[in-house]
């Protein structure tokens, strides 16, 4: 089916294979200058209330010695606007002279008193001057033009404060707070995201004001992508180049919101866009800021990388999801869903506990295999051989030179070198990278219809090798599935789970790949698989677990958002494919969960507010009984199930 994406072959960053970045002009905030040749800086956000100056400014510095080069703090009301002046005067005497941002949502006269006192202010022009009621409207031309003349008059004394006061801004669209007015026009898409930054942008250009920074943030790391894409590729047509703010937003805490923040921030640093991020956290800030420096720092070493062939052409649609078109090869391809697989050829005394932690748990006192949700589909043994009964549907890889061909769901793995003439007629795997895809290779390959390719490389710009490879597969009309394999040397697990969701979770968000193995030295099967599954989950392309779309705290919070996602987490972790969002105020409550099933969202002080989708269902439940009245509203719709029971499992 052809694509329908008007911007299909808009160029969106200077290489699809030589690693550059993408070159924005330069914006100073404070002392710190952003964009141009400049480092990708580092920011994060408080989590205090903006008027406790003392602890404000206690966590600011907490923040600043873990890394942050740019504080912000919410600035919800002109009281909290004109506090950030106190806040900003002891940092200053306690030596510390960090930029300072002021987060601003519905009140323009906070964003006012704001630009007059930091160094920078960040506003969301979804509800800047709109207020979001979730209505379609109707607009002629005329009327729509009418709207932005009205958006106009409110923004432009803003804008005119920032170039009296050489305050920054921040445009930061939010994918879940766009206006009901965008939404009427462009819906709930990529589009509309970019146009309702745009809208703002353009008022600050004609007012000749360009101290700008642009994000395009949502909580699915694939909107996310899409739209700071899209972003790029409209300003190269109108010959802008302002820098990027960077951010998956309610990624949510520990492995989930550092896969689901590595993939979509990564996928952008890969293609060279990106000059500052943050990663948000249901965590205290200075936690946030670790994870950050490391996927900066993996940019500042990625020249000069091996070279990979230019591509003349986008082998993917970049603005909108298109799985890559594949046929069957057992349960590979085509469309089932991509397949996980568990790495165990270095692993010694292969008896069913070795099996623990890819998902499979062998009960001795019941003679009983019983599945995890991250039960992977195929083990890797390598030259070994196994002594037991396989569980489930579990298939086993050998290296060609030790399958045993009379073992039931034993599956033999070649490489170029020893791929034979005549290949067996069933289910086989290639291991091969870009280089390996000679003509003579793809000749191959084309006359073997039960072949999976495993995809591999060694190439520093690991991720753009991998794409261009899927791309000569297009460019020669093979359909057959591929496996993305990475393997990490010498990597401790953070590193692992960053770069190996960065490399492999890019590729799925744009439709390439059926399967996923990751391997590492220096990290243990449980962590690989879990990631390999987090990826997959993050991505969208396989559903393992309960998804919780969470936002990090901030001063605006009404209740402890770290406190009350472990409760609920505890309570609904069983729910598969569900997805919980976990807001702590209504700035980020029902726009910023859209594709949420159920929201638990702080209303008032101990009174939170529980939707079904975009719905209100009730209002101001008390706090304390909130979670078990989630739990019943998950009931009355049918999507509650009884957690399984614990069992006794070797090698646990």
């Amino acid at each position: 089916m052809p694509s329908t994406d008007p911007f299909r072959s808009t160029p969106y960053c200077p290489s699809l294979t030589a690693y550059q970045r993408f070159q924005t002009r330069e914006v100073k905030v404070g002392k710190l200058r952003f964009g141009g040749n400049n480092p990708i800086r580092i920011q994060s956000m408080t989590t205090t209330n903006s008027m406790d100056t003392e602890a404000t400014v206690a966590q600011s510095i907490r923040m600043i010695e873990a890394g942050c080069e740019l504080v912000r703090i919410t600035a919800p009301g002109k009281k909290e606007a004109a506090n950030l002046a106190h806040i900003k005067a002891a940092l200053l005497k306690k030596g510390y002279d960090t930029p300072l941002v002021a987060d601003i949502h519905f009140t323009p006269n906070a964003a006012e008193i704001a630009a007059a006192l930091v160094e920078k202010v960040r506003i969301n022009p979804g509800n800047y001057a709109d207020k979001k009621k979730f209505a379609e409207m109707a607009y002629t031309d005329e009327s729509y033009r009418a709207e932005l003349e009205r958006i106009r008059k409110r923004f432009t004394p803003l804008v005119k404060i920032c170039k009296t006061h050489h305050t920054a801004m921040r445009i930061g669209t939010n994918h879940g707070s766009l206006s009901d007015r965008i939404m009427s026009r462009y819906g709930d898409t990529p589009r509309g995201m970019v146009e309702s930054a745009m809208e703002f942008l353009r008022i600050c250009r004609d007012n000749d004001f360009h101290d700008i920074i642009l994000s395009m943030k949502a909580s699915n790391p694939q909107v996310m992508v899409q739209a700071y894409r899209l972003l790029v590729a409209i300003m190269i047509k109108e010959g802008m180049n302002y820098p990027l703010h960077l951010g998956v937003t309610e990624a949510g805490d520990g492995e989930d919101g550092r896969i689901k923040s590595a993939i979509g921030i990564g996928a952008l640093l890969e293609d060279g866009l990106g000059d500052t991020l943050r990663v948000s956290l249901t965590e205290e800030p200075e936690f946030e800021l670790p994870v950050a420096q490391l996927l900066a720092d993996r940019y500042r070493l990625r020249n000069p990388h091996d070279p990979i062939p230019p591509l003349p052409d986008q082998p993917f649609s970049p603005f909108e999801y298109r799985k890559r078109k594949s046929h069957a090869v057992a349960n590979i391809g085509d469309k089932h869903i991509p397949v996980v697989v568990a790495d165990l050829r270095h692993k010694t005394n292969l008896r069913p506990s070795a099996l623990f932690g890819a998902g499979y748990h062998y009960s001795v006192p019941l003679d009983k295999w019983n599945l995890s949700d991250f039960a992977c589909d195929f083990i890797h043994i390598g030259d070994q051989q196994l002594g037991f009964e396989l569980p489930g549907t579990l298939g086993v890889m050998q290296n060609a030179a030790s399958w045993d061909r009379n073992k039931e769901r034993h599956f033999p793995v070649y490489d170029c070198r020893n791929y034979p003439a005549e290949a067996p007629s069933g289910l086989h795997f290639l291991q091969l990278c870009l280089a390996d895809l000679t003509p003579h290779c793809i000749r191959q390959i084309r006359q073997r219809k039960t072949l999976v390719l495993i995809l591999e490389t060694n190439n520093r710009h690991a991720m753009p090798e991998m794409r261009r490879a899927m791309a000569l597969l297009q460019e020669n009309q093979l359909t057959h599935p591929v496996i993305l394999h990475r393997h990490f040397e010498g990597l401790p697990e953070e590193k692992f789970q960053l770069y190996s969701s960065t490399d492999t979770g890019a590729l799925l968000l744009d439709g390439l790949g059926d399967g996923l193995w990751l391997s590492a030295d220096k990290v243990g099967l449980k962590s690989r698989n879990s990631t390999a599954f987090g990826i997959l989950q993050a991505t969208r392309t396989r559903i393992s677990k309960t998804e919780y779309i969470s936002c990090p705290s901030c001063g605006r919070t009404l209740f402890d958002l770290q406190e009350t996602t472990a409760r609920i987490r505890a309570k609904t972790h069983h729910l598969k494919g569900i997805k919980i969002g976990i807001m702590g105020c209504i700035v980020n409550g029902p726009g910023e969960m859209a594709d949420a099933d159920y929201g638990y969202v702080g209303t008032g002080p101990g009174k939170i507010t529980l939707y079904k989708e975009k719905q209100v269902v009730q209002r101001n439940v008390p706090a304390e009984n909130a979670v078990d009245a989630l739990i019943e509203l998950i009931r009355a719709h049918g999507d509650w199930t009884v957690p399984p029971p614990s069992v006794e499992v070797a090698g646990k």
